[in-house]
């Protein structure tokens, strides 16, 4: 395996935690998405990954979404939100995160846990 094989195993973990700590930021539209995951070069990802993953999550109940009419003449931008069972998913989520970091830097200080 390469170092790019290894980035994409990372990305596909985290990209959906990702989006959902974006969106529960505030509403955010599809290409407004892709666009701030692009700024991180490790979570770039493109339409054809990110458009499935945010249907899943609608239907999964994790995100709601509603379109905004445009105040500058463009089609209307289908928005998502972050659902409560988002939020509580989202926050389950981040715990898993935090203890995963932890064990990853006590492997990387070479300290024993417990």
């Amino acid at each position: 395996m390469n170092i790019d094989d290894w980035r994409s195993q990372i990305k596909r973990g985290t990209l959906e935690f990702s989006i959902l700590l974006m969106i529960s930021q505030g509403p955010c539209y599809g290409y407004e998405i892709i666009s701030r995951l692009e700024r991180r070069p490790i979570l770039a990802a493109k339409e054809s990954t990110v458009y499935p993953l945010l249907r899943r999550l609608l239907g999964e109940g994790y995100l709601t979404s509603f379109w905004q009419e445009s105040s500058q003449g463009l089609p209307p931008r289908k928005y998502y939100a972050v659902t409560e069972r988002g939020m509580d998913y989202l926050a389950a989520m981040s715990g898993e995160w935090e203890s995963l970091l932890e064990a990853i830097n006590e492997i990387k200080e070479g300290t024993q846990h417990g």
